[in-house]
């Protein structure tokens, strides 16, 4: 199969859409154009626009894509509809006996599907497969042509046990079918085969719920891509760092929740594997959240267990990204009792921090970052009229300093010391409690502010080296162009491991890896080569949590998986447990395409770069560090000599972001133009 020429990623973002183009001739096109909010659409054409390559040259083009990460948590979803087993229509909406608000007698909480469109019919199957109560076939008509008549869009079907056997749902697949207007019907079982029926319900229904809309949106822009004259297959990125086919993508839309994340860890493990560093943690800092994920030997961590928000679980595999309420944007304010507190109320894009213009009034990040000379209030993205420093200092003295009784300096960098200490706490979230030692990581620093922020926290944490790529805030982009095509597959054994025959485990494993070959087959992606990892998710006989046991060879004896599952139960609880027994719960295929490399030492043009590190300096200013000012040399990076070595303290900008290395810090260039800041011991 032919290699792609030129390769466009498009990552849509909640300000900004960001594009990058590569041209394997040696050309690159970087764009950042405002994220058009009500039609995404608009402003991935307008990107492209502006790129002025022409449309019909690019020969793949990869969309990262929040349109049902943002349905989902602002709750702009398809009407849809339920049929589920007479006596478990209420599964989705009592849950695991959790609350929204864990203290008080009241609490608000509306399901994904409200009780009027959840509809039951007679059937009953058991845990182990045996039909109890036959398919009332009618039943199933009758609320097929109800939930038409409610004007529902979208239909789930989800019966007790379906993972076990599936000829129920898939008998009501067919009546229903056989009705309804659209092709808008998800049976559980297909895009799930997991136990576990609460955690499969909410996952069918989450995925009819945006599928409407995800439809309507590929459609519309594959409809605008063939106008500029684009007729090549589309492909859309997924919440597992892989990428599908847009006429396949709708079919399965749930799995593009938290695709946008997802695609920017992909770029800084297949970064950070170029630049020979396997073990790390992502620090993804945007205007209003930062987002942190492990990387271990070079392969994201992918989790089944996602949770949203407060009872929205989509079991699907996922990049396990953790997101926490600090951003650029975040709020600092002193509260009743005297303390300082930094978000997670955010200024969001509109109005933004006070230096944003935009009519923000509040001090934030951002804000104390530009007091305290971290920024050049000259260069930061979207601003609409100037703000002087003198103002954001009066806005700081009277918010913070007065009430603390501090100096303005001083207030800053309290402001910029407790939201490190926030997201230092993100990263052990992702490293500490599953086990891991930050200090056997390097922190890999993307987004427009992560790089302001990484070395203090690399500092907190111990960690020894920061990773910066190239263009840390177009990484999402560059996330579309490296993944790879990705099938995830999951079945339900939820046997004991004594009671299960070792050729069942190959059997089942085989089945997907079969399916994942078709699947890749049906997409015109030029790969080079099909990797396929295998594991179980296991736990001992009693216990409620799961854990991922990696499986080397579908060949591999269940005397071997019991080891290997108590390998990792020690490592996770330093608890040894041999007396009981363990429980083979799921087994999981991934089915990855690889694609062409890209080569990354084109991101920052060589022909910029100066011959010596003084011709790159910019200027000279006054930067707080460690509670004093400091004489700081400001470089422009893209003027760097790729041998560069700097000594902190040192400010460093380009056009998506700028980079503060912290007194007593070296910071050198590798041949991708990435920079690895080794930190004093």
């Amino acid at each position: 199969m032919k290699q792609s020429h030129i390769i466009a990623g498009i990552d849509v973002g909640g300000t900004f859409t960001d594009l990058i183009i590569f041209d394997q001739s040696g050309k690159l096109t970087l764009g950042k154009t405002a994220t058009t909010v009500d039609n995404q659409a608009i402003g991935v054409m307008n990107s492209l626009k502006e790129s002025e390559v022409a449309i019909n040259t690019i020969d793949t083009l990869v969309h990262g894509t929040t349109t049902t990460t943002n349905a989902v948590l602002e709750r702009k979803l398809a009407k849809t509809g339920m049929i589920t087993t007479r006596g478990f229509r209420d599964i989705i909406e009592l849950g695991r006996r959790t609350r929204p608000q864990p203290y008080g007698m009241y609490g608000n909480f509306t399901p994904l599907i409200p009780r009027t469109l959840r509809l039951e019919v007679s059937e009953r199957v058991d845990a182990s497969g045996k039909i109890l109560i036959p398919l009332d076939e009618q039943q199933v008509r009758d609320a097929v042509t109800r939930l038409i008549d409610a004007g529902c869009e979208s239909l789930v079907i989800h019966f007790l046990h379906a993972y076990a056997n599936t000829d129920h749902e898939n008998r009501a697949l067919e009546i229903a079918a056989s009705l309804w207007p659209n092709n808008y019907i998800t049976a559980g079982h297909s895009l799930l085969s997991e136990y576990r029926e609460y955690e499969r319900g909410v996952t069918a229904s989450v995925n009819a719920l945006v599928q409407p809309i995800l439809h309507r949106y590929v459609d519309r822009l594959q409809s605008e891509l063939r106008s500029g004259g684009y007729d090549k297959d589309l492909l859309v990125m997924n919440g597992n760092g892989g990428m599908v086919s847009a006429g396949l993508v709708a079919n399965e839309a749930a799995k593009t929740v938290m695709s946008g994340p997802a695609s920017g860890v992909m770029a800084a493990a297949y970064t950070a594997k170029r630049a020979g560093i396997d073990q790390i943690v992502t620090y993804d800092m945007g205007g209003t959240s930062t987002d942190v994920a492990l990387i271990l030997d070079a392969i994201p961590a992918v989790s089944s267990e996602l949770e949203v928000e407060y009872a929205m679980p989509i079991h699907l595999p996922m990049v396990d990204v953790r997101t926490i309420g600090s951003g650029g944007g975040s709020i600092a304010s002193v509260d009743d009792a005297g303390l300082l507190q930094v978000g997670p109320e955010s200024a969001g894009a509109t109005p933004g921090p006070i230096c944003y213009g935009r009519g923000g009034t509040r001090v934030t990040i951002s804000d104390a970052n530009l007091a305290l000379g971290r920024l050049n209030n000259q260069s930061v993205t979207s601003v609409e009229s100037s703000v002087s420093i003198d103002d954001i200092q009066t806005a700081i003295k009277k918010q913070i300093a007065d009430p603390l009784g501090i100096s303005v300096a001083e207030a800053a960098g309290a402001v910029l010391t407790i939201a490190n200490n926030k997201m230092a706490g993100a990263v052990r979230m992702v490293s500490l409690s599953k086990g891991y030692d930050p200090r056997d990581f390097a922190l890999f620093a993307f987004g427009g502010a992560g790089p302001l922020h990484a070395v203090a926290i690399a500092k907190e944490l111990s960690i020894p080296k920061v990773l910066i790529p190239a263009r840390p805030g177009l990484t999402n982009a560059l996330g579309c162009i490296v993944a790879d095509v990705r099938h995830d597959f999951v079945n339900t054994i939820n046997q004991p491991l004594d009671a299960v025959e070792s050729a069942s485990v190959a059997e089942v494993c085989n089945a997907q890896k079969q399916r994942g070959d078709e699947l890749i087959a049906s997409e015109s992606v030029a790969i080079e080569s099909i990797e396929y990892r295998h594991s179980a998710d296991m736990q001992f006989i009693g216990q409620t949590h799961l854990l991922n046991v990696a499986i080397p060879s579908i060949d591999i004896s269940t005397e071997e998986l019991q080891q290997r599952f108590e390998e990792v139960y020690f490592n996770r609880f330093h608890v040894e447990l041999n007396e009981i027994r363990a429980n083979l719960v799921n087994l999981n295929t991934s089915v990855i395409g690889s694609r062409p490399e890209i080569e990354l030492s084109q991101l920052i043009d060589p022909a910029n770069r100066e011959s010596r590190l003084e011709s790159a300096q910019i200027n000279t200013r006054k930067v707080w560090f460690n509670s004093d000012w400091h004489n700081t040399p400001v470089y422009d990076r893209q003027r760097l000599p790729l041998d560069a070595i700097i000594s902190g303290p040192a400010v460093l900008e380009q056009m998506d972001t700028t980079i503060i290395i912290e007194p007593d810090c070296t910071a050198r260039s590798d041949t991708d133009g990435n920079l690895l800041v080794e930190l004093s011991q």
